[in-house]
């Protein structure tokens, strides 16, 4: 009876032995082929570089937006109008018996877009040589980007004197382009109303684009 205990028990440790070699061979198995198949591990590899991609596009759009801001920039800093290429002249425009207008028009003659945003300096010259400058009118100065050929225009504001007995008697307009310090002289319009009171009561507007 000892004899068969014995040996029972040595096939039962045998058996349980070989069925704990078994099963770690299994779960050992099992772990590699899940490291090497698992679908994370592939999704993370492919997601890393879809991820390097949207960043490279983003990347470029922001390149190609500064691009197109520094353009925008550069074309909003033209330089100022120089006298020497404008063309200006005056003509009488007065609306009606009792305001009188002058329009002044300065076109760009040179080769390059140019600015003539602001106010103008205006001086009137009188018969007797003197020369009064005028003062700015309340108004808001507009952005004035003339191309070549393009026009911009100003105007000269008063009451008219219908008495006849003007003490003004201008023959000149001495015009200084915004921003500029080189005056180009303009023959008063004929025709245009004689002036009330003195001319400081005269006021000049901004620019503004013609079309």
């Amino acid at each position: 009876m000892k004899y068969t205990r014995v040996a029972a028990f040595a096939a039962v440790s045998v058996a349980a032995a070989f069925s704990l070699t078994a099963c770690g061979s299994d779960d050992s198995g099992k772990k590699t082929s899940s490291k090497d198949t698992s679908p994370s591990s592939s999704a993370s590899s492919g997601g890393s570089g879809s991820g390097e991609a949207k960043a490279g596009s983003e990347q470029d759009m922001q390149a190609r937006a500064g691009s197109a801001s520094k353009a925008a920039k550069a074309e909003g800093k033209a330089a100022f109008c120089k006298t020497a290429n404008l063309t200006v002249t005056a003509e009488d425009a007065a609306p009606d018996a009792d305001a009188g207008r002058i329009n002044v028009t300065m076109v760009n003659r040179g080769s390059t877009t140019c600015s003539a945003t602001g106010f103008p300096g205006v001086d009137i010259k009188d018969v007797d040589n003197t020369s009064n400058p005028i003062s700015r009118a309340q108004a808001q100065p507009r952005v004035t980007t003339l191309k070549p050929g393009d026009a911009a225009v100003f105007n000269l504001a008063y009451d008219i004197d219908p008495s006849g007995d003007s003490h003004a008697h201008p023959t000149h307009l001495l015009v200084t382009p915004p921003n500029e310090t080189h005056p180009v002289t303009v023959k008063w319009p004929a025709g245009a109303g004689d002036i009330k009171g003195a001319y400081t009561d005269v006021e000049v507007y901004p620019t503004h684009t013609a079309k």
